[in-house]
């Protein structure tokens, strides 16, 4: 552990720190935030009169919306000349949403991070390969400051330019990667594709996030780089990767840092809170920021919480996988479709690997959608006489057969009806280094 004091804390004493420091941001923020004094006043919340956890519900949510609506900086807790760094959002439409840190944000930005990493099974010394990207997104700087923080040596590739990778770590042979687990898919690919064996590459550990993944992307990514994967979870809202890591001893779920990051879970129709083991939005309050600090921010991220014992020894509460986003569903002819039911509908067919891409496009008054998915390789050299150029042509019944197969799954599995195109191996778009789209959406 990086901190085992505080890591480790019993949970009674972690309870006690949380609502001191919940009474502490509450406050805090109603000084210094006109937006939070005026929702707070309205909810008929008075910072003096808070008790402790128990009175987390009376507190309003703090939604997405609320941080572009007081774009740039009408979030923030302190004048701008305070701050000593800004990061934006990585969105697709209209403003970024601008978060700020101060000094003392870093630090607790580079000391989460480096809890995850030594979670991850990152030690001092070991070398960081570090493919997040720089920039404004959060990931690449993160992750820098919590190798450094941890003592390692850390090697700022950023994204992109897989080449230049793939020869780094053949030459300078790090311990730890870190980046998107759809681009540890590539770098797995390309590593195979070069006849480099797992045993061959000096990686031990991979630090993936910024995506949702599953167990199955995890066998594909330890099994292709020879690594024990883990799943760090962050927002560039509430600080950025480093809220919370899976530890390598269990790979069961994350451990939320809660001395920092207060979590929830509740139901998102209602908001009301969900008990333990239950899957709605997550919800996190910062207890610590102090150039932004979010009461109840609203992810937007559906999963669980357990406070199970861990064989690594944390008391930090587990959350369960990303199962999906509320902002990331797709309605498709009235039926809700996350694109982690896709993947997982792909996976149980041997003749087609989970490289896909969802296109949603509107034929007049209806939605039509179209999932483009990749065979394998075995199945391709089965019809391989009959591949022209880049697109598998439809000259075959086993063609198809397969589309037929694909759709039939999907339509059984999630309700919603998808014209199916099958691509050759490589054809699927692929992670570069950044957040891979897998959904196209069209519709105006």
């Amino acid at each position: 552990m990086y901190q085992p004091e505080l890591e480790a804390l019993p949970r009674p004493r972690l309870r006690a720190l949380q609502e001191e420091r919940l009474k502490r941001v509450v406050a805090y923020v109603h000084e210094r935030v006109p937006f939070y004094r005026k929702l707070l006043d309205e909810a008929g919340v008075d910072p003096k009169g808070l008790k402790g956890l128990e009175d987390l519900p009376r507190l309003p949510f703090t939604r997405k919306a609320d941080l572009r609506d007081h774009y740039p900086f009408g979030l923030f807790a302190v004048p701008r000349e305070n701050l000593a760094r800004i990061h934006a959002s990585s969105g697709t439409t209209g403003k970024p949403m601008v978060v700020g840190y101060t000094k003392g944000d870093l630090q607790v930005f580079a000391e989460v991070v480096a809890r995850s990493l030594a979670a991850a099974g990152a030690r001092p010394g070991m070398m960081l390969h570090n493919a997040y990207g720089y920039g404004l997104f959060t990931g690449g700087l993160g992750l820098h400051g919590g190798g450094e923080a941890l003592g390692m040596t850390v090697v700022p590739v950023s994204g992109g330019m897989t080449e230049r990778q793939l020869m780094l770590i053949q030459d300078l042979r790090p311990e730890v990667i870190s980046c998107t687990p759809s681009y540890a898919q590539t770098l797995a690919e390309e590593f195979r594709k070069r006849g480099v064996s797992p045993e061959e590459i000096s990686l031990k550990y991979a630090v993936l996030g910024a995506e949702p993944w599953t167990e199955a992307i995890r066998k594909q990514v330890d099994e292709g780089l020879g690594v024990r994967s883990t799943n760090i979870y962050g927002l560039s809202e509430i600080i950025g990767p480093g809220v919370a890591n899976e530890c390598v001893e269990e790979r069961r779920g994350s451990h939320i840092w809660e001395d920092h990051f207060l979590p929830e879970v509740v139901d998102p129709d209602t908001g009301e809170p969900l008990p333990e083991g239950k899957v709605g939005v997550l919800v996190l309050t910062t207890l610590t920021k102090e150039a932004m600090p979010l009461l109840r921010y609203w992810t937007g991220d559906l999963t669980f919480l357990t406070h199970e014992p861990c064989a690594c020894g944390r008391t930090h509460v587990r959350m369960g996988p990303v199962l999906g986003r509320t902002d990331d569903m797709l309605i498709v002819r009235g039926v809700n479709v996350y694109p982690t039911q896709v993947e997982a509908v792909l996976l149980g067919i041997p003749e087609v690997v989970p490289l896909y891409q969802i296109v949603v496009r509107r034929e007049g008054t209806l939605d039509e959608a179209e999932l483009k998915v990749e065979v394998s390789e075995d199945f391709f050299r089965q019809i391989g006489q009959e591949v022209l150029s880049d697109e598998v042509v439809e000259a075959d019944h086993r063609l198809h057969a397969l589309r037929e197969k694909v759709a039939h799954k999907i339509k059984d599995t999630i309700g919603v009806s998808m014209r199916v195109t099958l691509l050759a191996p490589g054809q699927a778009p692929r992670s570069e280094g950044g957040k891979l789209r897998r959904v196209l959406d069209l519709r105006k």
